[in-house]
This record gives structure tokens, sequence and C-alpha cells, in this order.
């Protein structure tokens, strides 16, 4: 067995993932590799989704998706679109069902190359998310940094989206709070015994909402598709929107939309958004040492093809 796999480096709305093929292998990308590939810049990611053969009837892949920190995270939106860009360039399929530690995921990709997945139900109960303390109303809890009586973030909205989040309401641009210092201490709060993705949410019209994510085992993040998921549903839970929102990532560069529908139907939440393809290569799954595929890069048409 060769000791290398093929990956491509992509993106959603600049949510950096390395999608790695796994399939036919029993081996797992490490953290070691995770943490070394993280710490090239020319690798630099946010999640790696890791493919591997499907492990139950009815699905087309598991993926095993890991942080910058090598700690696994049990979903990730912006990354899942990758993957199924990545599959449709491959086999040409549009439609797709992927099983995760969160559980199955549908996906879709659309004529305009957008591409739809459905994120399941979002979860409230408080030892579900999990919160270290009883809440019986999870849409706003006792949580603030800062002041006591001057608080810079205080009650948040928190839920799981298949990971846990805490939504802090913001009333001016999200981009001038110091999320960068702020973060580290939410995101090890002891509220969160599992750690949690922490998005800061400006409500912008009753329709859309501007969000910015320092996420969990990754830090300070250019998008984060569970977090906006979390952040439309929390919006719409709080009667501060309707049910289906735009959500503008305002770290991405240039700032990019997803659009999230917490649909009647089944409360399933589906967001729909881009993925962009950047460049190919091998690398160890063990070592993370890595080369870039320079003759498959001049001959790629636009779409990720593993």
């Amino acid at each position: 067995m060769s000791t290398t796999v093929e990956f491509a480096r992509m993106n959603g709305l600049g949510n950096k993932i390395l999608v790695v093929d796994m399939r036919g292998r029993k081996d797992k990308v490490t953290p070691d590799a995770a943490i070394a590939l993280n710490a090239d810049p020319a690798t630099r990611f946010d999640q790696i989704m890791a493919i591997h053969d499907p492990k139950a009837d009815g699905t087309d892949a598991f993926i095993d998706i890991l942080n910058s920190d090598g700690s696994k995270a049990q979903a990730c939106g912006n990354g899942t679109r990758c993957v199924v860009q990545a599959l449709s360039a491959e086999t040409g399929k549009k439609v797709f069902t992927f099983q995760t530690v969160a559980g199955i995921l549908n996906a879709q990709e659309h004529a305009d190359g957008t591409i739809s997945v459905d994120m399941g139900k979002p979860v409230f109960e408080w030892d579900k998310i999990p919160l270290s303390e009883e809440f019986y109303d999870t849409s706003r809890i006792e949580l603030q940094i800062g002041p006591i009586d001057d608080p810079i973030l205080h009650s948040p909205s928190v839920m799981s989206m298949g990971n846990p989040h805490a939504i802090f309401w913001v009333d001016r641009d999200v981009m001038s709070f110091d999320l960068e210092r702020f973060g580290p201490l939410l995101e090890n709060h002891p509220m969160f015994p599992e750690r949690a993705n922490i998005t800061l949410a400006q409500v912008t019209s009753p329709s859309s909402v501007t969000t910015r994510t320092w996420e969990r085992g990754a830090g300070l993040t250019l998008a984060c598709g569970s977090a906006a998921c979390s952040a439309a549903v929390s919006a719409a839970r709080t009667g501060r929107t309707g049910r289906t929102v735009a959500i503008k990532v305002a770290s991405a560069t240039p700032p990019g939309i997803l659009t999230i529908e917490w649909r009647t139907s089944d409360d399933h939440v589906v967001m729909t958004g881009p993925a962009e393809w950047e460049w190919s290569g091998r690398v160890d799954p063990v070592t993370g040492i890595w080369s870039r595929e320079e003759e498959q890069e001049a001959q790629h048409t636009g779409s990720a093809a593993l």
C-alpha cells in the first residue's frame, strides 16, 4: 500500500478545508499529521475531511473530521460541501449520503454549482449540547465576559448542530470585537465540558444575519457552516428573524453568503452555499508530509476531483 494518498486543498467561503481520500485503507489521518499540516502555511487548514469507505448501507462514504489542533470534530458544513464538489467531479453524481460521528448527512450539488447540505435537526437540551449546568431555556443562558455591570458579551443562545455552539447577539459590527482574545476564553469556559464554537451575530434584517466565529479546535476561522446554521436557527428561535435566513460571513474574503433554511416540515436545517477547489497533491496520513501535484493542477478544469 502506498504511504501517500490524494488530497485537495479547498475552501467553503474561505473556510480552509483539506479533503483527504482515505478510501481503500483501514488507517486514519493521525492527529500528528493534522498538526504538521496546519503548521505549514501552504497547507494550513480549519478542518480535514477524510473520506473513508462507507460503513453503513445506503451511504456513499464515512467522513472523519479533524480540527487543526488534531482533535475530532463532529460536523463541518462548509467541509461537507467541499467533499460533495470533489466527489461530484470524480463520479458525476449530484446527490450524496454521508455518515459522520454526528449522524447521516444528505447533500446535493445544484446546476449553478452551489451545494445544499441537510445538517439534520438542531439540539436544544442542555445535557445534549452539552452544558455543565442545567438550563430549562437554552435560547438565552447566563454567561458573560467583561465587567458585571457592563459586559462586552452576554446571554448567548446555545445549541448543538452536531457540535456545541454559543451565539452571542451584538448590536454593532461583528468585526469590531476582539474575538481573537475572547474566543479562547469562551471556547474553554467551564460551562462547555466539550468546549464550544463561539459566534458573534448581528441581525441586520428580518431575513439576514452577519456572523463571525471562533471555532472549537481551529480558532478564528474565515467561515463555519455549522455556526451559520446555529446562528440562523437561534435567530428564528428567539424571534429575531424568520426560518429562512441569509447568513453573511463577515470574515470571509470577500464576505460571502450562506442560505440557511430551518424547515417547518421536519425541523431539519438545510445550508446552501459554494465550494472552491484550490489545488491538489499527495499526503502521508501518518506524518503529514505532502507534495503538490503540479501536472494534475495544470490539467485541472476548475472542480476538485480526487
